[in-house]
């Protein structure tokens, strides 16, 4: 049985049942929804802890107030680029991880999907997971629960089935309960602000001004850092596949940049502000216990549910898509074992990162190793899909045959590849965090151009390499 019937038969995607549907192609006679549905998918997610974890690094870097603000403005606009990619979901009719086949070839995109996809999927899977075992696990230390190992791995444990089993309800529930997500956690969010502002330093000025390379340094890596959100959701095909063909992808790409950009920008300037009124060292417990001690008692649960439902609402998409990226790489799995699979793998890298590193070091330094992969990925996604204008043909994605449309040569698309690997090689080279430092970046003073210096590399290579290909296809 091919791919694209895997349990298709007796398909509806409703809120009240597991998701049967993986990555087959999904008629039109089965496509729902609008547009602006996609606004509270990706708000829900991006309510989260960890806008106030980066937005507080931007102070420990040295910034003042207003250029951490602009920073946050700055990388925002990044959300356009999983907005523009999410209108290939409803015009092939498939998960975004197939949709990369017309990338990188049969057999390429199952190495790309395989690394890239997964590397990026257990990334997040664990450090949203790592924020709420944290302050799970402090908020139960306050009650006289203490163990330093088995509390935040029972929390992890906990939470992590929770989000398995909305994975594997999917996307009929996903499109119920995050806009109820996303109001419960921008009021619990917006409270927490409240007794966040008091504190905070208006005045606020640096303790040693930067200037020169130094600033430029400070501000290259907190963009990094930034960056990586919005560009590492190259599943927002996924989430977007059930709406009709007719939909307008200017419509698809407004609802999810804003849905992602909102909260991002909001949550994000509160940790700047946030960390003004700490005192020096208040961060070396960790943002979890710094929050504490600014909240009044009745109010620290409240933001640990909220964090909670935040980590749901993030891990069961990630968990959700990525479990079609194992059917993608050719596993005969059904998606919702898959899901189990993806969810047990994130759980690992928790329970290991939860006995090993705190919130903040772990945060900061995969965000930044997370765009060597990420940026390059995504700009020659964007690329595609703007050369193809959103026409991808979701049954010839799926014909695996020698001399297919897709296989390329000998299954691999050297074009998408090279510029991969190409962009690859030039973030890394301008990449500088705590444990590696490129070449370049180590020549300009420390200053990180990885992000857009690795996605123009990658977009330009692709576009090149690809213009007589695509030529060849005879469609765009």
């Amino acid at each position: 049985m091919s791919a694209e019937r895997i349990g298709a038969e007796e398909f509806v995607d409703a809120s009240t049942a597991p998701e049967t549907r993986g990555i087959e192609v999904i008629g039109d006679a089965e496509r729902h929804g609008r547009a602006r549905d996609l606004f509270f998918v990706w708000a829900a997610p991006g309510v989260s802890i960890l806008n106030f974890t980066v937005g507080a690094t931007l102070i420990l870097l040295g910034l003042e107030i207003w250029q951490a603000i602009a920073v946050i403005l700055a990388s925002s606009l990044l959300w356009v680029f999983p907005g523009i990619i999410a209108g290939s979901g409803p015009a092939a009719g498939t998960s975004g991880s197939v949709v990369t086949r017309a990338m990188y070839g049969v057999l390429g995109n199952k190495l790309f999907v395989a690394f890239v996809g997964w590397f990026i999927g257990a990334v997040f899977l664990s450090l949203t997971w790592l924020a709420s075992s944290f302050m799970g696990a402090d908020l139960l230390r306050r009650i006289g629960l203490d163990d330093p190992v088995w509390v935040p791995i029972g929390v992890t444990i906990v939470v992590s089935a929770v989000t398995i089993a909305v994975a594997i309800f999917g996307h009929g529930l996903i499109l119920r309960i995050y806009p109820i997500m996303a109001v419960v956690l921008f009021a619990i969010f917006l409270l927490v602000t409240a007794f966040i502002l008091p504190t905070v330093d208006w005045g606020y000025t640096a303790p040693q001004a930067l200037s020169g390379g130094q600033l430029w340094s400070a501000i290259s890596i907190g963009f990094t850092i930034l960056a990586s959100t919005p560009l590492s959701f190259i599943n927002s095909p996924d989430i977007a596949r059930y709406l009709p063909r007719s939909t307008k992808p200017s419509h698809i790409a407004a609802a999810t940049a804003f849905g992602g950009a909102l909260p991002f920008i909001v949550f994000t300037s509160v940790g700047v502000l946030l960390a003004t009124g700490l005192k020096a060292g208040a961060f070396d417990a960790g943002i979890d216990v710094a929050l504490f001690d600014l909240l009044p008692g009745w109010v620290g649960p409240l933001l640990v549910i909220g964090v909670i439902v935040n980590t749901i609402a993030l891990n069961a998409m990630t968990t959700y898509t990525s479990s079609m990226a194992l059917q993608a790489i050719g596993f005969r799995l059904r998606r919702i074992p898959s899901a189990i699979i993806v969810g047990a793998v994130g759980t690992a890298l928790t329970v290991y990162l939860v006995l090993s590193s705190s919130l903040l070091e772990a945060a900061n330094i995969l965000l930044q190793l997370l765009v060597i992969v990420s940026g390059p990925a995504m700009a020659i996604f964007v690329v595609d899909v703007l050369r193809r204008r959103y026409v991808y043909d979701g049954a010839e994605l799926f014909d695996d045959s020698r001399g297919s449309r897709f296989w390329y040569s000998g299954g691999w698309g050297v074009p998408g590849i090279a510029a991969l690997l190409l962009g690859g090689l030039a973030t890394a080279l301008c990449l500088a965090t705590d444990v590696w430092t490129g070449a370049i970046a180590a020549a300009l003073g420390h200053v990180d151009l990885s992000v857009p210096v690795g996605m123009i590399v990658a977009a330009v290579a692709y576009l090149l390499l690809s213009r007589t290909r695509l030529g060849k296809e005879g469609r765009l």
